[in-house]
């Protein structure tokens, strides 16, 4: 059996590295188990994805060697057969918050599939090794319906689930279009909830929202660009971000999806009718063209804390719009 490290330095933080995962933890270090056969194929995931995370080991598979890592990676990616990953991990498996990911890919990198921990880190390795090439096969209903669990909204919100039993409820809603806009409480305050309400908690003090709306085929430059002018009047930066806020319109948009991955933020997107109950102050062409509000002030103002905009909306390079919000 043999191990190769990655050469990523241990507290440095790539694109996901600061992104919760929904129980408050992250997919930071991940095991690529192959067949000794197959280790180049390995080692060529680790340097397509390694920058990512904090540590990328490929590990040579033999009989025993699930059971040897588990509890020392957030996440495996068995370069095998479904089959034999779920064969050889399945006796291993306890609670879903506490076991780790397992992702299965092909030695073509055709398909990467999750098999377990959708939520807590597969789906996101998954998303990975689709820059290789790979098509992310994820069967999470939520993701699989094209919409936002709770998990992944506790995610992009920089938070973590504080009562996982109620997931099956909540997301079940999420399915049928029942859950809304998460609520946002401040105390102290005594809260009682019952077992179909999940609890989100903050991972850190609250910072700024950037509402963003762009044009179709955005480039990560201009959202970046946008960004970082939008954050210098404030005398702010991205370590200041909480997390960037737009309209479901916008969902899939590679560009912004980038630039948010790029600072370590998450996507939190807003249904129209939930922008309409926190219309921004400026004057919006898209409400006259389309019937929506304007993204940028309604999505910063209705994710901010405050439900106030630190800075009223500004166009940027005729291609993305930012408002601030806190």
């Amino acid at each position: 059996m043999s191990t190769d490290t990655n050469d990523t330095e241990s507290g440095e933080s790539g694109g996901h590295c600061s992104t919760p995962d929904s129980d408050g933890e992250v997919a930071e270090e991940i095991a690529i188990i192959s067949f000794e056969r197959k280790l180049d194929t390995a080692r060529e995931i680790r340097e397509g994805i390694g920058d990512g995370y904090e540590r990328v080991d490929v590990v040579e598979y033999h009989g025993d060697v699930f059971a040897e890592h588990w509890g020392e990676y957030d996440c495996f990616v068995g370069l095998m057969a479904s089959g034999i990953a779920m064969r050889k991990t399945a006796p291993l498996l306890d609670d879903k918050w506490d076991d780790p990911a397992i992702v299965v890919v092909d030695e073509e990198l055709t398909w990467a599939i999750p098999i377990t921990g959708g939520h807590h880190g597969a789906n996101q390795v998954a998303h990975d090794l689709s820059q290789l090439g790979a098509v992310p096969a994820m069967t999470t209903a939520s993701e699989a319906a094209g919409k936002q669990g709770v998990e992944s909204k506790a995610k992009a919100l920089d938070a973590h689930v504080v009562n996982g039993d109620s997931t099956v409820a909540t997301n079940l809603a999420v399915l049928n279009d029942e859950l809304g806009p998460v609520a946002r409480l401040d105390g102290p305050r005594a809260v009682l909830v019952g077992d179909d309400v999940t609890v989100l908690k903050r991972n850190a003090d609250d910072g700024v929202v950037l509402g963003t709306g762009t044009v179709s085929g955005v480039e990560k430059s201009q959202v970046l660009d946008a960004w970082e002018a939008a954050l210098s009047d404030l005398g702010s930066d991205f370590s200041d971000v909480d997390f960037v806020a737009t309209g479901t319109r916008k969902e899939g948009e590679g560009g912004l999806y980038d630039a948010a991955r790029e600072i370590g933020a998450g996507v939190v997107l807003f249904e129209k009718a939930t922008l309409e109950e926190f219309e921004g102050p400026s004057p919006s062409r898209s409400k006259e063209l389309i019937g929506w509000p304007g993204i940028a002030e309604a999505s910063a103002i209705a994710g901010g804390r405050d439900h106030e905009l630190a800075r009223e909306k500004e166009r940027f390079d005729d291609a993305v719009t930012v408002a601030v919000g806190r």
